[in-house]
């Protein structure tokens, strides 16, 4: 999608500044003895979508749209499989991701999310569930068995060795906190240098436990514990709206509150949601159970001077369904962020929750 037709139609729908994905994380490859390459990053063309000078044409592509790349998300599986399950090839891992993040410097991008997940993004399935039977993703535990354990060779959705029949042993939740504190340890400093802020995305679906395997972020409150693990000003959060809404406990107003009070937020996927796990329906920006324009609000207050992207969005039933979904989302979002350029916003928090017609 980074083409000249979608950053024409970013532009067209009022985006500023761009959250773009380089990771093909869904793809197979399968690594033997005769063929030990993990990095399957290279563009069409067969040049490295990971170096400094593909993100840096990337930048230079956007910014003759009046667009900015603000930040890329997710490390490729493939190129951090050893580090998610400390595996023999961490080290040299990590020198990898090291190297990512200094090239995301040189080319201007501020932040890099990434989730710190064995089973990934899994589960979701897709129904008619939003406004008008429009289609969009969802979650139900009851529909699929999410106690499936991952086959040896996979991680995040992900096949990068061949299996050999077996699956991954479960690893406790402290095991796997202590692996994304060394990781933090180590990547801090250099995207500290960089320039670049590391912003971890909260569990989705945000279950304790999802594949056999512990969750990190799967309650509001445990961002925190990553904030406390370094205070470096690269150690952020990037806020998903939707994850939280979907958490069992807290609200989204409160940790807009907490994580946005301590400056600790990079970027917001501004996206709403009708339930909670294990059972929730991803619908259009103005229907769900997030007052919207409130945590706008709340986001305004605390001075957050970062970037919201709408993240998923129900499709629209026409010739370009995702493109018109995205695009009703945008407008909405425009439409909200004029209302706070002209200090309205302001107004919901003085008179409170539910004190207008959403």
């Amino acid at each position: 999608m980074l083409t000249d037709e979608y950053f024409a139609f970013a532009k067209q729908c009022g985006c500023t500044h761009l959250i773009i994905h380089l990771a093909d994380y869904y793809s197979k490859q399968i690594v033997t003895a005769t063929n030990d390459s993990t990095n399957y990053g290279l563009a069409k063309g067969g040049e490295d979508i990971w170096s400094a000078e593909h993100m840096t044409d990337l930048q230079k592509m956007a910014g003759r749209y009046g667009l900015c790349i603000y930040g890329i998300e997710n490390f490729s599986p493939a190129d951090w499989y050893d580090i998610l399950l400390d595996g023999p090839g961490r080290q040299e891992q990590m020198e990898v991701l090291k190297q990512i993040i200094r090239n995301a410097g040189k080319a201007g991008i501020r932040s890099f999310g990434y989730n710190f997940s064995l089973a990934g993004v899994w589960g979701h399935q897709k129904h008619p569930h939003a406004r008008g039977g429009a289609m969009g993703t969802c979650f139900d535990s009851s529909e699929i068995k999410y106690d499936a354990p991952i086959p040896k060779g996979q991680i995040w959705n992900m096949t990068y060795a061949e299996g050999d029949g077996t699956c991954l042993e479960p690893v406790s939740s402290l095991q796997l906190w202590d692996r994304l504190k060394r990781f933090l340890e180590e990547i801090l400093p250099v995207a500290e240098e960089a320039g670049v802020e590391m912003a971890l995305h909260p569990d989705d679906p945000p279950m304790d436990l999802l594949r056999g395997m512990p969750r990190l972020v799967f309650q509001p409150e445990l961002y925190q514990r990553v904030i406390d693990i370094s205070p470096s000003k690269s150690n952020k959060l990037e806020l998903c709206l939707g994850s939280i809404q979907e958490m069992t406990h807290g609200s989204v107003y409160d940790a807009i509150e907490q994580y946005g009070g301590q400056g600790g937020i990079s970027y917001v996927h501004f996206r709403n949601v009708k339930g909670k796990v294990p059972k929730y329906d991803e619908v259009f920006v103005d229907e769900g159970d997030i007052d919207m324009l409130r945590a706008l609000a709340l986001l305004e207050a605390h001075n957050f001077d970062g970037v919201i992207i709408p993240d998923h969005t129900p499709e629209i039933l026409c010739s370009a369904p995702w493109h018109a979904g995205m695009a009703f989302a945008l407008g909405y979002m425009r439409s909200a962020l004029q209302m706070a350029s002209k200090g309205l916003l302001k107004e919901i928090l003085e008179q409170g929750e539910g004190s207008y017609e959403g």
